[in-house]
């Protein structure tokens, strides 16, 4: 897929994933969500990418939606109204459910949409001057499409009162309710405590974490007897893998496993 609102940028097993619209805030429309949507498929499916890292290029990681576009909708029928949506939801989707770690490196305004992206990160970290919020409602509409990511992330209580008044908040209200995992000062900063979770990730087994994330999801939305097989046999699985057989020997015989070697 030709990229033209993204880059994709390989640093050894590391996909760094940047939006490129830094002229309108990294804001969404149609060719953006459709390029994220490929970039989750392709790196997804990459063997040799270990961890992404998402990115906004400029001042801000992401404004929400472009003004141009939600202009446009004004014209759109119910109907086409319904496949834009589909097509932001499979989207995010995408990137939720992506077979890797996402880590979000997030400054600037992360507002509507862009705050939904934050909510599919596996790992989220906000500079100190990063403004937040999920504002949809200030425009009459409201955060329907990130609204399953939104909630699996903070919670009906904090989604609700965020949603409702659709008030902007900082990196701490952000790192308070779980949107984000870690603040730091400044956007330099931001690089060094991503490359730290990187050298995290570089030590997990890559087979175990796509394992993880995915019986992560099945469990979020199921019951306990529902899982009860789930669980038994994912673990199972890969206990008894390559993978996990050579990280429990790595562990006992006091070695390095062949993935962090």
């Amino acid at each position: 897929m030709e990229y033209v609102h993204l880059s994709i940028r390989r640093e050894g097993a590391v996909a760094h994933l940047t939006l490129e619209r830094p002229d309108v805030r990294n804001a969404f429309n149609a060719a953006l969500i459709a390029e994220l949507h490929g970039a989750c498929e392709e790196l997804g499916a990459d063997p040799g990418v270990r961890a992404i890292v998402l990115r906004g290029a400029g001042k801000t990681f992401c404004g929400g939606a472009d003004v141009s576009w939600m202009r446009a909708s004004l014209d759109l029928s119910r109907d086409e109204n319904v496949e834009d949506a589909r097509a932001m939801s499979r989207m995010f989707r995408a990137l939720d459910r992506v077979a890797k770690p996402v880590i979000g490196s997030i400054h600037g305004a992360a507002l509507g949409g862009g705050a939904g992206l934050v909510a599919c990160c596996d790992v989220a970290v906000a500079s100190d001057e990063t403004i937040f919020g999920f504002t949809e409602t200030k425009l009459g509409i409201m955060p329907a499409v990130i609204s399953p990511f939104v909630l699996a992330k903070i919670g009906h209580s904090h989604a609700r009162a965020l949603a409702l008044t659709g008030e902007r908040f900082d990196a701490a209200r952000a790192r308070a309710i779980g949107l984000v995992h870690e603040t730091v000062p400044d956007r330099d900063a931001l690089d060094a405590a991503v490359a730290r979770i990187l050298r995290e990730v570089a030590t997990a087994g890559p087979a175990g974490i796509a394992a993880t994330k995915a019986l992560f999801a099945t469990v979020a939305e199921s019951t306990y007897d529902d899982t009860l097989e789930t669980t038994a046999q994912a673990i199972a699985t890969q206990r008894t893998s390559a993978e996990g057989q050579d990280g429990l020997r790595a562990f006992l015989e006091k070695r390095a496993p062949a993935w962090a070697t």
